[in-house]
């Protein structure tokens, strides 16, 4: 079974700074995909962030462009989320979520409140 563990979350004032982390139970290798998602309360989960392993390939939704960074992490089961200049409606839960041929596996999570 392939698990997926989230964490950096936390409590933080507008325009801070935050680094999740994503860890996986396999490597992550050329022929995965992983996107970085959140949920705020009463809301749908949305993809923010994305990285195409193999190419190298990054997209971010608007609201996030330019604050939010996804990158491979120090080991080659590990993806990260730099997030700069937090604003309030960042607060939501982050998802991690990676795609091998065989799994697609989800994490539970991590929670990141934007507030003063």
């Amino acid at each position: 079974q392939v698990q997926v563990v989230e964490s950096g979350g936390g409590l933080v004032q507008p325009g801070g700074s935050l680094r999740l982390s994503c860890v996986a139970s396999r490597s992550i290798s050329s022929s995965n995909h992983m996107g970085w998602y959140r949920q705020a309360v009463g809301k749908q989960r949305e993809l923010i962030a994305e990285f195409i392993w193999g190419s190298g390939m990054k997209d971010y939704v608007d609201p996030v462009k330019g604050r939010f960074t996804i990158s491979r992490g120090s080991a080659n089961n590990i993806v990260t989320l730099q997030i700069h200049s937090l604003k309030p409606e960042d607060t939501a839960r982050y998802y991690c979520n990676v795609i091998w041929p065989d799994i697609n596996a989800w994490g539970q999570g991590t929670q990141v409140t934007v507030s003063s």
